[in-house]
């Protein structure tokens, strides 16, 4: 088998990579390599190197920078999953498109399920459900998973490794919102969910994420408190009195009703997978 993973660098793609390093030849293309916002570069690299599976990982998911760049938001991650998808199609490889809980508008407070209607509040919501979109109108046997609060190993920004960074330095109380509550998900977790699914070859939209629900204040709570940072304070705040230019849902918990149609196992709770992922680090004190 040979695998196409876009956005094969960051956090998710390099996880791929490794994941699917037993099944056959794996091309964990980044930017350097492959401009998916070029169709050319996407047709010859189609053309070159013939995948049987895509995965397609790339996306611009500064939330704020999208807001202040529309025209960028809309060529990364609608164009260029558009582009990814038309050659999935005419080669006939099966494609799995990462996608997200911000195409939901955050008003519901039980799960959100893949039938349920999207609403997005920001520019980076909007271009992740037009890159959707663009995904099955192009290429309609791809399937679409949409997932949350990814972290992970390979992680620069994500939200574990900034409050831990935070917590390290910190004088005074982190401030964290408390009025966000979604479903944080390890990347590693989330990996082999997706070799998973490319073995079962769904199609259509699915939602995978760690299990249970946490505020963004719990979380950063309970981050600290893992890595021997219990004396850091953290202090709750409104998402209004932080102030980010993107708004972001207020309820973003992803729930499925399509995964175990596949005979798939839903992922650990987020918390396990937490504590696994700071013992993995090996400088926390789980």
């Amino acid at each position: 088998m040979r695998v196409l993973i876009t956005g094969g660098k960051g956090m998710l793609g390099t996880e791929l990579g490794r994941v699917f390093l037993s099944s056959g030849e794996v091309w964990a293309a980044g930017r350097d390599e492959l401009d998916i916002t070029d169709a050319g570069s996407v047709h010859l690299a189609f053309d070159s190197f013939r995948p049987d599976v895509v995965i397609h990982s790339a996306a611009w998911t500064d939330v704020d920078g999208c807001e202040g760049d529309s025209r960028r938001a809309f060529l990364v991650n609608r164009d260029a999953a558009a582009h990814v998808a038309r050659e999935a199609e005419g080669t006939g490889a099966y494609l799995v498109a990462i996608s997200t809980d911000f195409v939901f508008d955050g008003e519901k407070r039980t799960q959100y399920i893949e039938s349920d209607p999207t609403s997005p509040v920001s520019v980076y919501g909007l271009s992740k459900l037009e890159g959707e979109q663009s995904v099955l109108e192009e290429c309609p046997r791809a399937s679409i998973v949409r997932t949350a609060w990814v972290y992970g190993a390979a992680g620069k920004g994500d939200f574990v490794r900034a409050i831990r960074k935070a917590g390290a330095v910190a004088e005074g109380p982190l401030l964290v919102v408390d009025d966000q509550v979604g479903a944080p998900t390890w990347s590693s977790d989330l990996a082999a969910a997706l070799r998973s699914l490319v073995e079962s070859r769904g199609r259509g939209v699915y939602h995978v994420t760690n299990g249970g629900e946490v505020s963004r204040y719990e979380l950063a709570r309970r981050i600290l408190d893992l890595s021997g940072l219990e004396s850091v304070a953290v202090e709750p705040v409104s998402s209004t009195e932080s102030n980010r230019p993107a708004k972001r849902p207020a309820y973003s918990v992803l729930g499925s009703e399509r995964w175990g149609d596949l005979g798939l196992e839903p992922l650990r709770h987020w918390d396990l997978a937490l504590k696994a992922f700071l013992a993995q680090e090996g400088d926390g004190h789980v």
